[in-house]
């Protein structure tokens, strides 16, 4: 038996994960929200330092550019937290009423002394992998959006980025979800678990995982759970995306770059080369040049 929320009431990571796994799911909600904030921050942690590696030297970077430093900062801060999401597929599928974990450090001792270390990274390769197609669909989404738009880039409004953030999510998201998917079944399934951890297919490895999920459910099993996904992740990323906007707005129009934070209309006779810093510098300067010709002369 297995005590469950109701569809209704399960939040989209949660239903996400049954979906993908084939089992019933209870949430162990303490270490859950922690492990899905810590596995989140992949997006962003070390993405300075590869978006450094691809600009020129007058610090500008192309759409392209820009999109394989962020499917490589994926890459790589999914590897280091990989563990934590290993754990956290764990904690959402075992059987509330007979755990096999009490928590997140008893999860992590357990998989590591029953399974070894390896077996914490079992299904990484296709998060690796997953990137190929989320790189792909990010390009497709952004050499169309002046033609959906029938405008310039740099005049979209906010309503508009949002709306193109969560198109591209969606997007993204739907071409890299079968790799999601097999990855989710690797992660649940242990042969320490009570059957195996619960998965609703039986495989060795990742290609014969996508074999046996076409085989019992057909192809469209692949993408099982997409629309519960899809409506945490399109919102979730058209959100941040948007503040992030909006705040670089801000700070453009607090350094003199821009007339407004509503729009990317340009300051007339600012040159926009210029550093912030060498821009408040070379205001204080005509500043100061405008107060002393302003002094009385005897």
């Amino acid at each position: 038996y297995w005590r469950e929320l109701p569809c209704q009431a399960r939040p989209p990571e949660l239903l996400t994960n049954q979906l993908q796994v084939g089992v019933p799911m209870t949430p162990s909600l303490g270490s859950i929200n922690l492990l899905v904030w810590l596995t989140e921050l992949r997006e962003i942690v070390n993405v300075y330092q590869f978006v450094v590696m691809f600009t020129d030297d007058l610090g500008h970077i192309s759409q392209w550019s820009s999109i394989m430093a962020g499917s490589l900062a994926g890459m790589v801060s999914t590897i280091v937290t990989y563990p934590t999401d290993l754990i956290k597929t764990r904690l959402i599928v075992q059987n509330m009423l007979e755990p096999s974990y009490r928590g997140l450090l008893h999860a992590f001792s357990t998989i590591y002394q029953q399974e070894g270390f390896l077996a914490l990274y079992r299904g990484v390769s296709l998060t690796v992998v997953g990137a190929l197609p989320f790189s792909a669909g990010s390009l497709l989404v952004h050499m169309n959006l002046e033609k959906i738009w029938n405008g310039p880039r740099d005049q979209f409004s906010l309503p508009q980025n949002f709306a193109n953030v969560c198109l591209a999510a969606a997007v993204t998201q739907t071409l890299s979800f079968p790799f999601e998917t097999v990855k989710r079944k690797m992660q649940a399934q242990s042969p320490y678990l009570p059957h195996s951890g619960g998965v609703d297919v039986h495989f060795s490895g990742a290609v014969d995982c996508f074999r046996q999920i076409v085989k019992a459910q057909g192809i469209l099993g692949l993408w099982n759970g997409l629309t519960a996904n899809l409506l945490k992740i399109a919102p979730y990323f058209g959100i941040m995306f948007s503040t992030f906007e909006f705040c670089k707005r801000i700070c453009l129009y607090q350094n003199g770059y821009i007339l407004s934070p509503l729009s990317y209309k340009l300051t007339p006779g600012v040159d926009q080369s210029l550093q912030p810093q060498e821009l408040r510098e070379l205001k204080k300067f005509f500043k100061t040049r405008k107060l002393k010709s302003k002094k009385p002369t005897l």
